[in-house]
Order: C-alpha cells, then structure tokens, then sequence
C-alpha cells in the first residue's frame, strides 16, 4: 500500500466502520495526544498557555488517556531530574493517564560522520531513556539525520541507531524513529535503515504527513 492508497482507506474507513457492528462504549481503537498539538500554548503564543506539567490533565479534559511528551517542552534546568519527573508521573498517575514515549530533538545527530559526534549523540539520549524509564514510557521517538549521500548516510544512520537501541534494550525500551526530513522522509530508505539494523526494539514512527523529501518531491 503506497501513501495515496493509505490515504483514500482514512477517507473511506469513517463510512466502512460504521456497517460494522461493535460494543456501544467501547473504542475501536485506542488514541494518545501529542504535546506537539499545543505547541503554540506551551510557548506562550496562543492562549489558554499551557505547562508541560499540566499537559496531563489537558489530554484528560478531551477525553485521552495517554500522551507523546516533546523532549524540548521539559523544563530547560531540571526536566531530566528525579524530583521533575515524579512530579510529571504523579500528575499523570492522579489523572489516569498514561505517557507513551518522549519525542526526543535536539540531541546531535546520530548519524554523524564525524565518530565522536555520532557517539556523543547516542550518550545525549541516555537522559531522555531515563526520564520515559521513570515516566512508564515504552519508548522514546528519534531522528535520523546525517550527511553524505545516500548511502553513507544510511550507513552511518544505521551506526548510531543500533547503538542507541542496544542502550534502550538496558532500559526495556524501544526506539522508533519518526520520518522527520532529509532521507527519512523516504520509506524505503528508513525502511532500509531499520532492516539492516535488525535490532527489535528498533522501529519507526510514521507520520503520514511528513514524507516531503524537498522542493516538489514526496515519497509515494
């Protein structure tokens, strides 16, 4: 199935579901929200403004009981520390809510060329495994951007990913990576990525709105 088909199913499943018969109040699926859905709340830009600390119980209010936190809306100085997080896992325990993974950014690229760059990325993200450890997370979501052509970049792209999957096996965690511009955003190159990897607990995040490679060009 390439992204148009997918795309007609979405528009069509709304009509098909509704021949099928299922249980009143119980959910075909369940959904989480992403605190990327606030952003312009969280910085300030658009009102009602919104704490990180507080997006709980603003996923609660719309009827979600699990959440996607972004790394960069924790706070700057202590959003890694021990007391921050138990603070952000009570709020969620007291709203019975349940956070899925932490969206990770800005941490260097693991696929860098340069070896001791790549390294230090991976080391840049053992924070983030730690925080979704003691939020309850499954995983935690990264990018795959490097530089070269094609190849090496897969190549190097695949260096830093087995690392840092090999890391979050030690914390019973996964690692997905989402298509997030550049060679990511083409299928068959993450794809390609994530095969020749061959770690279990590595996989991918699709968003199906972000496979614009550059200028006009869309992975299909």
């Amino acid at each position: 199935m390439n992204r148009r088909e997918l795309i007609r199913w979405a528009v069509a499943a709304p009509f098909v579901l509704r021949s099928i018969p299922f249980e009143r109040g119980a959910p075909l699926f369940r959904i989480s929200l992403a605190e990327w859905s606030f952003h312009r709340c969280l910085w300030k830009q658009q009102e009602p403004h919104l704490d990180h600390l507080d997006f709980p119980k603003r996923a609660r209010t719309h009827g979600i009981d699990a959440v996607e936190y972004v790394s960069t809306f924790f706070d700057k100085e202590k959003g890694t520390t021990p007391a921050y997080l138990e603070e952000l896992r009570k709020r969620c325990a007291g709203e019975g809510v349940e956070s899925v993974l932490i969206m990770v950014d800005g941490e260097g690229a693991l696929g860098d060329p340069d070896e001791k760059a790549r390294l230090q990325a991976v080391e840049n993200h053992r924070k983030w495994l730690v925080a979704a450890k003691h939020l309850g997370c499954h995983s935690i979501r990264v990018n795959a951007r490097s530089r070269g052509t094609r190849e090496e970049q897969a190549k190097l792209a695949a260096d830093g990913l087995a690392r840092l999957a090999k890391l979050g096996g030690t914390f019973d965690l996964n690692v997905i990576v989402e298509n997030h511009g550049g060679y990511s955003s083409d299928g068959s190159w993450l794809s390609g990525v994530i095969r020749s990897v061959g770690d279990p607990r590595l996989g991918t995040l699709p968003d199906f709105g972000n496979f614009h490679i550059q200028g006009d060009t869309w992975y299909d």
